[in-house]
């Protein structure tokens, strides 16, 4: 780690035109460099080969790049693959590739850690120790595209921001990222296959959807009942379900994309009839669709899977209501790939 250069990608393609401006050089040499960074993902300077040599060290005298790198990578019987993924720092973050015959998905993570506390999930109970950066972000989704390329022959196709962290609480980074992901000048992928998962931070919500940036929500719901969910997760205590409801409501009429809920059924928590109805009230009040999602056990976690009786249940009464809902089996979970267990244990 150098610690007297800067990461080039830090700056903006203004600050990038102010730079070359400030040494004598013509703004497009700027616009040269931003493509070798973010359409080419260049990891050195001394790839810029249509930079002059002397160009190239003048700017190797001032900034470096500090390419994200995987430290440990590992294969599901599944096809899924999870990486270990080492920041310049040391930290660490875990990506996940899941394929599929039509698709392959990234998940990426938006901290080292979470700064949240829900009960269920291994991620959790780790300290967030710092936000990523937006470049940092995007090496996960670069890494993973040359995965999918190589062992499945087919390019990255959609990303979702469901890995370690709070995307809300990372916010800056987050949608510059997801700006870095989608331009033209950058990896050029449609915001239609990006999605961003929330646990529920209103005013943030509210944010990303005046942003217009065209992306999908997702929320971590796992209970319409207030009490419960509190429980289940405790920050939730300073986010009313009212509020939140309030907030996707607005996603709504700004954006007119449906909100997906992520929803994991447990056996003796919220496998009730009283569950579904108040799962079904809350969907009725904004379009949206049900994802229930199978729970992936984690060490000492003390939940169980609710049995397949009640997730048909939870299918026919939400169905029954107009209210589009599917099961959703978890991939990779002999590598701890799946959802809510990823906690590096590398």
């Amino acid at each position: 780690m150098n610690t007297t250069k800067k990461d080039i990608r830090a700056l903006s393609l203004h600050e990038l035109e102010a730079y070359f401006s400030s040494i004598g050089e013509k703004a497009f040499r700027a616009r040269q460099v931003y493509e070798w960074l973010w359409n080419k993902n260049a990891h050195s300077l001394a790839d810029m080969t249509n930079l002059s040599k002397s160009l190239r060290e003048k700017l190797d005298e001032h900034f470096i790049i500090n390419p994200a790198e995987i430290h440990v990578m590992q294969r599901s019987i599944d096809g899924t693959i999870k990486n270990a993924v080492k920041l310049h720092d040391g930290n660490v973050v875990e990506s996940v590739m899941i394929p599929t015959s039509t698709r392959t998905t990234a998940c990426v993570s938006s901290q080292v850690g979470c700064s949240l506390d829900c009960t269920f999930c291994a991620t959790a109970r780790l300290s967030r120790m710092r936000n990523l950066t937006p470049a940092e972000i995007v090496d996960q989704v670069v890494l993973i595209d040359k995965q999918s390329r190589e062992y499945h022959e087919k390019p990255l196709s959609n990303i979702v921001f469901m890995g370690m962290g709070e995307p809300m609480l990372n916010y800056p980074s987050v949608t510059e990222a997801i700006r870095k992901i989608t331009d033209e000048k950058g990896l050029g992928m449609s915001p239609r296959r990006i999605t961003v998962s929330t646990s529920g931070i209103p005013k943030m919500i509210t944010k990303l959807a005046d942003e217009n940036l065209k992306v999908r929500l997702a929320l971590s719901l796992h209970s319409a009942i207030e009490s419960k969910r509190n429980q289940l997760m405790p920050f939730s205590i300073k986010f009313p379900l009212s509020d939140v409801m309030e907030s996707l409501q607005y996603w709504y009429l700004k954006t007119k994309s449906r909100i997906t809920f992520e929803y994991i059924v447990w056996k003796g928590i919220n496998d009730t009839d009283e569950d579904i109805q108040a799962l079904v009230r809350f969907c009725k009040k904004v379009p949206s669709k049900v994802n229930l999602i199978q729970y992936n056990s984690i060490e000492e976690g003390g939940y169980n899977q609710a049995s397949n009786q009640i997730t048909e249940r939870y299918i026919q009464l939400l169905e029954k209501n107009g209210i589009t809902a599917k099961i959703r089996k978890s991939r990779g979970e002999d590598i701890d790939a799946a959802c809510g267990q990823l906690a590096n244990k590398h």
